[in-house]
């Protein structure tokens, strides 16, 4: 059974793995307290000799592997995140706001429609109850004191109800929509016709947004959801998974929100991509593993 180990133990593992610690030891040993072993060792993966084979690893680095790197990587990972969040923030919102307008007026007399079997398929429906319109999500003070003042009320209507919702579940809610030439009316929002290449594209913003609210490794993760031509890109397959064409399709449909946003998107990354390029093995990574960003 593996057991913990203290700061100096990491450092002197990480040398004797072929690691070069070219900082002051105790910069060294502040930045894994702050950061933790486990969580930069993510980030010490490109260093490996097995890399990107992450089975089988022997935890030994090429020769020249520096800890300074490692570090830089960590924080383009951490800039690139935050970059993100607040763009992928701007389409979530847009996304659910444009759901809800635009269900709600073909459906005028049904302010419920997202339970209604004329409006959403049955699976869908079925499954609300159970896991979304919980009796934790009825603690939100909006429903609650809607169902306070509206005690015959089953649910909430659309436009309190939906605002509470995941973008997960927002997407879920769209998949679930009968009536297609719907869909495609808010496909259209964003400059997409085939509505199964918004839904590949929209899965994917979803899964963009997720590993950036919740902090996971951006720099080399591979999509669950390979991608395909469209409007927003011409892709090969070396490049279907890549998480660097996920973000041109959020800076295609950011594009068709606001295109001051979207500049300010294009900009922010560039410099980004720019300042890190000083970095030997990030402007690697950026270049050859990821595919640098050509807005």
């Amino acid at each position: 059974m593996k057991q913990s180990t203290t700061v100096e133990q990491q450092i002197e593992k990480l040398e004797n793995r072929g690691m070069l610690i070219d900082i002051p030891r105790e910069k060294a040993k502040e930045i894994l307290s702050d950061i933790g072993y486990f969580r930069l060792g993510f980030y010490c993966f490109p260093f490996e000799i097995t890399y990107p084979n992450k089975k089988n690893r022997k935890h030994k680095y090429n020769e020249g592997a520096k800890f300074s790197d490692v570090v830089a990587l960590y924080y383009f990972d951490v800039d690139l995140r935050n970059i993100l969040l607040k763009y992928l923030n701007r389409i979530e919102i847009n996304f659910r706001t444009n759901i809800i307008y635009r269900v709600s007026n073909q459906y005028v007399d049904c302010n419920i429609w997202f339970v209604s079997p004329a409006v959403m398929n049955k699976n869908f429906i079925d499954k609300f109850d159970a896991e979304l319109y919980t009796e934790n999500f009825k603690k939100n003070p909006i429903i609650k004191n809607h169902h306070k003042k509206y005690i015959n009320d089953k649910y909430a209507p659309a436009w309190k109800t939906l605002e509470f919702l995941t973008f997960g579940a927002m997407f879920k809610l769209y998949q679930n929509l009968k009536d297609n030439s719907l869909k495609q009316k808010i496909s259209l929002q964003y400059n997409v016709r085939n509505v199964n290449t918004f839904e590949i594209y929209f899965r994917t913003i979803v899964e963009l947004r997720n590993l950036c609210a919740h902090g996971a490794v951006l720099f080399d993760h591979r999509l669950t959801i390979a991608l395909r031509n469209g409007v927003a890109l011409k892709i090969d397959n070396q490049n279907k998974n890549n998480i660097f064409s996920a973000i041109k399709i959020l800076h295609y449909m950011l594009e068709y929100i606001s295109e001051n946003r979207a500049k300010d998107m294009k900009t922010e990354i560039n410099q980004l991509l720019n300042t890190k390029n000083n970095s030997l093995i990030i402007s690697k990574l950026t270049n050859e593993l990821l595919g640098k960003i050509n807005f």
